[in-house]
């Protein structure tokens, strides 16, 4: 849930969920990237400890006006840390695993499903994984557990054999897609930095699974276009995943309708933007929300109005939404 580079647009105020540069070089963008801290924790130039962070709907500074009324109490354990808040005597827990990116205004909710439905299923190589991303620096970009999950039941579902993965980061989201599919199904995977990739490629290795990754670094657009160019790749893939820059949404989407395959879905991610997208417009909001927000209302707009598509947006992690090619 978060931003992955691979497209490019100079005038972006912050790095994406890999922590993009303002272009690409070959190369050289591994040095621009690690110079960024994770998307989720900026707010203008200060870096607060990720554990510190909190994830609230418009990025209201919520922390900091409840101070007064906070009580906090912080429970430890493999997968889980918890905050409560005690306000006029009522009890809200707020969630903080890694990655949590639930819209559930309840967390002790988003805490059951984890505990009742994700974890007692999580495949070992996928729970390795989100440990090891858990120490990661910009680990709050991962995809979450129960986002994954719904991913690798969905391809199931869809019996799904060739697919596309627009921004990997270290590969949780694809891990799920790479053990849900057969063992000739293909995933070509794309992100600008494939050190992140290497993070999570181990496990991916030791899953047995990473022959089916075909993974290119570099930007995205330029492979869709050429793709598009050789004419062999018109509606091959079953499936398409996309979590990367939301400033290009609009430019995935107009090349990957054409490499779908007429009843194959495309998931694009994030399309309820930390909640944004109901937000007034004047609400106080973190910069990089505030920038990618007008993407993605522009995006949910064009998929509700595209006849191509019949679409169904759900508040997982932080919103998905499935459209399904028809025409």
């Amino acid at each position: 849930m978060g931003n992955h580079s691979v497209g490019s647009n100079k005038n972006s105020p912050t790095p994406d969920r890999v922590g993009r540069s303002t272009f690409y070089v070959p190369g050289l963008n591994r040095i621009f990237t690690s110079i960024y801290t994770p998307l989720y924790c900026l707010e203008n130039t200060a870096f607060p400890p990720i554990q510190e962070t909190q994830y609230f709907p418009f990025c209201y500074k919520k922390k900091e006006q409840k101070m007064a009324t906070i009580g906090e109490t912080k429970t430890e354990s493999t997968n889980v840390e918890t905050k409560t808040e005690s306000t006029n005597g009522e009890q809200v827990s707020r969630h903080q695993e890694v990655g949590h990116k639930s819209l559930l205004q309840s967390d002790a909710l988003y805490q059951y499903i984890l505990e009742t439905s994700v974890y007692p299923r999580e495949p070992e190589p996928m729970k390795e994984l989100r440990e090891v991303t858990a120490k990661h620096p910009w680990n709050i970009m991962t995809t979450s557990a129960d986002e994954g999950q719904f991913i690798n039941m969905l391809l199931k579902l869809v019996n799904a054999k060739n697919t596309m993965e627009i921004g990997v980061f270290t590969g949780y989201s694809l891990l799920a897609t790479a053990l849900a599919l057969p063992d000739d199904g293909k995933i070509l995977a794309m992100d600008i930095n494939r050190e992140n990739y290497e993070v999570g490629l181990p496990i991916i290795e030791k899953a047995g699974v990473a022959h089916k990754i075909d993974f290119k670094e570099g930007p995205a657009l330029p492979v869709l276009d050429q793709m598009i160019a050789d004419g062999k790749y018109h509606g091959t893939f079953d499936f398409i995943f996309v979590d990367a820059d939301k400033d290009n949404y609009i430019n995935y989407h107009k090349r990957l309708i054409d490499l779908v395959k007429i009843g194959g879905l495309i998931g694009y991610d994030n399309t309820l933007w930390n909640g944004s997208v109901v937000a007034p417009a004047d609400a106080p909001m973190r910069k990089y929300v505030r920038y990618y927000r007008d993407f993605v209302l522009e995006l949910n707009k064009a998929l509700a109005a595209d006849p191509r598509i019949e679409i169904c947006m759900l508040p997982v992690g932080d919103g998905i939404t499935l459209c399904r090619r028809i025409n």
